[in-house]
């Protein structure tokens, strides 16, 4: 049976050190070296590979040091504290060059057993059209990590005519799901949380050089409620907040279609012009 691109993508070979290695994957490129989420994920795999990690995944922040280039790498994951019911990880992720090892990502991670206790959505599931109400967009960007999803636009797609006009707005809404049925776990929930394509690009109509710097995600869904979810579609919601000298920072949400709120995001992204 082929193994799904995804889980080639994030498959890491433990070495007698402690230490993962691993290799980007060309079904998963971006304009420039990979698509940022599945090097979220394969930094996050570390951890839930890591045989001393305690509990399922609350929290993780990547830090986009450098570009990741096409070929192995080597990720790194301690348990910098572990607590009663949390355990806080540093990882880092380092690829050879002709300087030798260099570092080109670095993540902290919080994860948790969790307890049942009081819960309420303040920011509910906005009411939008099913999956098949909503057409497939038949023209996308090249990059392959698109190719990657079920994507359907509800809002907010990508800006037709590039007219370097203010939109007014920067939200998207968006069906996603695996184009391949793969069912949702944490790992490809944190690739999918950065699926949202920077919002400058809607805000102004245009695209410009952009890179994200930093990107957290908080996982409110435990893995029964990710077992639900299967390989059905989710609900992405994403906007801007503040664009200006040089930078800027954009929010997400994902839900299942049942309504659950599965992950927060806020990233802030370098753009030039």
């Amino acid at each position: 049976m082929s193994t799904h691109p995804f889980d080639e993508a994030v498959a890491l070979q433990p070495q007698a050190d402690g230490r993962f290695l691993g290799h980007t994957s060309e079904h998963y490129g971006n304009f420039v070296g990979p698509f940022g989420g599945i090097s979220a994920a394969q930094m996050l795999n570390a951890v839930l590979l890591h045989p001393q990690r305690l509990g399922d995944p609350v929290s993780l922040t990547i830090n986009y040091c450098a570009a990741v280039a096409d070929g192995p790498f080597t990720i790194t994951a301690r348990a910098a504290r572990t607590n009663r019911s949390t355990q806080h990880w540093v990882i880092e992720m380092t690829q050879v060059d002709p300087r030798g090892d260099q570092t080109v990502l670095t993540a902290t991670a919080v994860t948790a057993m969790r307890r049942t206790t009081f819960g309420i959505t303040e920011v509910g599931m906005p009411q939008v059209p099913a999956p098949d109400q909503v057409p497939v967009k038949t023209r996308f960007a090249p990059m392959q990590w698109l190719k990657r999803y079920d994507v359907r636009f509800i809002t907010g797609g990508f800006p037709e005519p590039l007219d370097d006009a203010d939109a007014g707005q920067s939200l998207t809404q968006v069906w996603l799901r695996d184009a391949l049925g793969r069912p949702l776990d944490f790992a490809s929930l944190a690739a999918v949380s950065d699926a949202f394509y920077p919002r400058l690009f809607l805000r102004r109509a245009r695209f410009v050089p952009v890179g994200t710097v930093s990107m957290t995600i908080y996982f409110h869904a435990g893995a029964d409620q990710l077992t639900r979810v299967g390989s059905d579609f989710i609900l992405g919601q994403a906007r801007g907040q503040h664009f200006q000298n040089g930078f800027f920072d954009q929010t997400a949400q994902l839900w299942s279609s049942a309504g659950d709120m599965l992950v927060t995001t806020h990233q802030t992204v370098y753009f030039k012009e």
